[in-house]
């Protein structure tokens, strides 16, 4: 009898929780009701970022009167958002009750759709990782099948990620291509049938969706795992299969009107009449990226210039980029120069990046990061040889220190965010 309570007040709690972050703007919350809703939501943002805090802490910063704030966050205690972790330590005088928020209650999905895997985490209020899942094999495709296997596989993963489905209250889900985070939509995958990707996922999983762009979601990630209160303007460039930029402007991504900023790799750098993905020749993609650059090492072997990757081009394996980063670092002269040769190219195009948008720092994730400095000696040497000095000088670069989650990470964050009001 008490354990099927428990169940019910759990299912009950959980219920107000969606309430509390999603109805705010209901008819039936009305006058200091309402009022209280939306200080009760500027606490829980206040805690995500500032941390613990005291009564007195929260009273001054959010300009609310003390026993209003006592009460208040006495029931988000009671609906288990907010801790109580006892007496902080004070130089005299009455110790007062520092609170945090609970890492227990309130959970959030990030979905990373990639060329070749899908990475799936789960978050907590604290944007700690609890739980992280890789799909491999996987190959996405711009088919009605290929989205219902998404699907299915974000459900198979909710059904057994250990974590009660209604207690995640956001999924974030990033993709590669231009990306509307206004409307949901994706306009280089599954654009067919009159509903948007979030619409889709949404309808399949029952949680709440926010769709992203993979470059911005991995900028987002960059830009908190780098010191937030210290880097407020950098560039995070995505050097993978493809090539993409994220942008971070005085501390916040950078959109443009219809969320298509950071399409950088289909920029007309070359006139070498290659046709981009996009349909127009001479990208940046088609030089720098990891396809071009197996492309090339693919057409040097077919001439009869020698590498450690012959045997696997001989056997009719897919020559990946991870390969030939692999092979750079096992001495092969052949990746080595592909490698360098695209660094020279991707530095001249930073230059024209930083004499625009003179960042604090440039940060280069993706596989390419992977080639340390086989990538990075020539980059910066480039970017320093085509850029006004004083902003090369005025610049941080740096390789990406993030792991494969990335992009599910930050897009994990993205939707905790727009929940909680951030």
């Amino acid at each position: 009898m008490f354990a099927g309570s428990n169940k019910i007040l759990t299912k009950l709690t959980m219920a107000l929780l969606k309430d509390f972050f999603y109805q705010q703007d209901s008819e039936g919350l009305k006058g200091v009701s309402h009022k209280n809703m939306l200080i009760k939501q500027s606490i829980i943002a206040y805690m995500a970022v500032a941390g613990q805090s005291t009564l007195a802490e929260l009273t001054k910063a959010l300009h609310i009167s003390v026993p209003t704030m006592t009460k208040l966050v006495g029931e988000l205690v009671e609906e288990n958002i907010v801790v109580d972790n006892g007496k902080v330590e004070t130089s005299g005088g009455r110790r007062p009750n520092i609170f945090g928020l609970a890492n227990t209650a309130i959970y959030f999905t990030g979905i990373d759709i990639g060329r070749d895997y899908i990475c799936m985490i789960v978050t907590d209020l604290k944007n700690n990782i609890i739980v992280s899942q890789t799909h491999t094999p996987f190959t996405l495709t711009d088919e009605a099948r290929c989205l219902a296997d998404i699907c299915q596989r974000i459900n198979d993963f909710l059904d057994t990620c250990g974590i009660e489905r209604n207690k995640i209250l956001g999924m974030g889900v990033c993709i590669a291509g231009r990306v509307n985070p206004e409307t949901g939509h994706s306009y280089m995958y599954f654009t067919e049938g009159g509903k948007s990707l979030k619409e889709v996922i949404e309808e399949a999983t029952g949680i709440n969706v926010l769709v992203e762009n993979d470059t911005r979601a991995r900028c987002y990630a960059e830009y908190y795992a780098d010191d937030q209160n210290k880097v407020k303007n950098l560039l995070y460039l995505h050097l993978g299969r493809g090539v993409a930029i994220g942008i971070i402007a005085d501390g916040k991504l950078y959109y443009g009107k219809s969320g298509f900023a950071g399409e950088f790799g289909h920029t007309p750098f070359f006139n070498n009449e290659i046709i981009c993905v996009c349909g127009k020749k001479g990208c940046l993609e088609t030089e720098v990226s990891g396809i071009a650059i197996e492309n090339k090492i693919v057409g040097q072997i077919a001439s009869g210039v020698n590498t450690i990757l012959r045997d696997k081009w001989a056997a009719g394996e897919t020559i990946h980029i991870d390969d030939i980063i692999n092979a750079a670092k096992n001495d092969d002269n052949l990746s080595i120069e592909l490698i360098e040769e695209a660094g020279e190219k991707i530095g001249k195009s930073i230059a024209f990046l930083i004499n625009i948008f003179n960042p604090e720092e440039v940060i280069i994730g993706g596989n390419m990061a992977q080639a340390g400095d086989y990538l990075m000696l020539p980059l910066k040497s480039a970017t320093n040889k085509y850029s006004m000095n004083l902003v090369y000088k005025d610049t941080t670069f740096r390789l990406s220190q993030m792991g494969a989650d990335a992009g599910a990470l930050g897009v994990a964050m993205l939707i905790r965010n727009k929940v909680i009001g951030l």
